[in-house]
């Protein structure tokens, strides 16, 4: 009988954590049947009304991924903004994009826990960035893929540009849905003609996108790459946009209008007057080039996202920001278009060092405003040295961080000369209305002075010949 009884308990007690891990799994099934519909309603839709942007987070700690209330209330009224599906965005982009079923990559389902779900490397990187190998630091977990809408990224940008134009995310400034991140603007540059132009230039048909050279080069490359139109209507020869013919060249085959303010290589702002009335006048999607915007007088374009539907602006952290090398920019304009960028792009085009060296950057904008004011003064003063020069015909004025200059003869052998010698800048005499001109980046004082030292002597030995 004593036998009995002790073999009975044995078994209660093998049972026993049966039952705990049973009941271990239906909590956890339970908890994840919840996770994967939070995520599932935030993440990329067939349709461009659902944004995902939520906040993911890297952490190694086992968790259920519960989002914060703040981050739930974000997604809801993002989600909302982005709800319309009769905006400018769905009756311009392509069809086969607007019923794109976007690619669902792993970190729109969970990105804390154990995670056995991406095929990556748990035994953690083979190398880190050279700054964290001693001591090591793989505090970013290099070995995770990157979070795919870098939303904490996109708030700070907001917050940055709204504060310069005194405003906010809720009252009448951007927000994070109206932000799309990728690498550098020249990937935003490529998405939007992918997704608002049909290709099939070379056959006859398709769209096109309108350019106002001497503008940004890339504009074109990437039509071209897209076997998509190109309308050309010059500036000015002083570099004004000629508003009368940019409408009257306007088809309906026009889906993408490129306006770069500052220009490259004019350096010259495009009045927000000007954007206004071209964007009121077209049913095309409007883009704002501003890669040299802080340099500029004239304020962002970033202030008419949120009153036109077809207003894009490009900027990027190469110029101002001095981090050209991390490759980050940005599209701002209204949620539906950002929407079809996010669903068109590859589901993990921002990487982690990327985004922490950009994250970091928006938060130290002391930085940024010491370095703009010393350009600045910088611009002056190597304009007013270039005037001096009597082999100097124009100095055009400047609203970026160079300075466009006509000599009188000979610019090209100028400037290659100059750049044997070691010092580069960039001849621009092949571009309309900038005949004999050089472009020159504004770098320290000491590299401006370097430059002009050279630029005269070479001068001097080519014009003695």
């Amino acid at each position: 009988m004593l036998h009995n009884i002790s073999a009975y308990k044995c078994r209660r007690l093998a049972i026993l954590p049966l039952l705990v891990l049973v009941s271990t799994i239906q909590f956890a099934v339970s908890s994840n049947r919840r996770i994967i519909e939070e995520h599932r309603s935030n993440a990329p839709s067939s349709s461009p009304t659902a944004i995902n942007l939520i906040n993911h987070s890297s952490n190694k700690t086992f968790s259920h991924n519960k989002q914060s209330s703040a981050e739930t209330s974000d997604m809801t009224e993002e989600k909302k903004e982005a709800s319309s599906s009769t905006g400018r965005a769905a009756k311009l982009a392509r069809p086969n994009v607007l019923s794109l079923q976007p690619y669902r990559c792993a970190r729109d389902d969970y990105s804390t826990g154990i995670l056995l779900d991406a095929n990556e490397n748990a035994l953690g990187p083979a190398s880190l960035p050279t700054n964290s190998l001693d001591p090591y630091d793989n505090g970013m977990e290099l070995e995770r893929y990157p979070c795919p809408y870098q939303l904490p990224l996109k708030r700070l940008l907001c917050d940055h540009r709204n504060a310069q134009v005194g405003q906010t995310a809720d009252n009448g400034g951007i927000r994070p849905e109206n932000v799309f991140v990728g690498v550098g603007s020249d990937e935003a540059i490529d998405l939007l003609i992918r997704i608002f132009c049909t290709p099939g230039h070379t056959s006859g048909g398709g769209d096109a996108i309108m350019i106002t050279p001497p503008t940004y080069g890339m504009y074109k490359v990437c039509a071209n790459v897209n076997d998509v139109g190109i309308q050309s209507v010059p500036l000015t020869p002083d570099f004004d946009l000629q508003i009368p013919e940019m409408l009257q060249a306007v088809t309906p085959d026009t889906k993408l209008i490129f306006i770069c303010s500052p220009g490259n290589p004019t350096a010259k702002s495009v009045p927000l007057s000007d954007v206004r009335l071209i964007a009121s006048s077209v049913n095309a999607i409007v883009i704002v080039d501003e890669a040299y915007v802080d340099f500029s007088s004239v304020p962002s374009a970033t202030s008419l996202v949120t009153d036109f539907d077809n207003v894009v602006v490009l900027q990027t952290l190469s110029k101002a920001f001095g981090m050209a090398g991390i490759r980050c920019g940005f599209a701002i304009g209204p949620a539906d278009v950002i929407q079809l960028m996010n669903n068109v792009k590859a589901p993990y085009n921002v990487n982690k060092l990327t985004s922490d060296a950009a994250a970091n950057a928006l938060k130290n904008t002391a930085t940024l405003d010491r370095n703009i004011r010393e350009l600045l003064a910088q611009r002056e003063l190597m304009a007013k040295q270039l005037v001096a020069l009597d082999f100097v015909e124009r100095v055009y004025p400047s609203d970026a961080n160079f300075l466009l200059f006509r000599v009188k003869q000979k610019a090209n052998e100028l400037y290659k000369t100059i750049a044997d010698r070691g010092i580069v800048s960039r001849f621009r005499g092949n571009e309309l209305h900038c005949n004999e001109c050089i472009r020159v980046t504004i770098g320290t004082a000491e590299e401006n002075g370097k430059f002009l030292e050279q630029l005269e002597e070479v001068y001097k030995e080519l014009t003695a010949q």
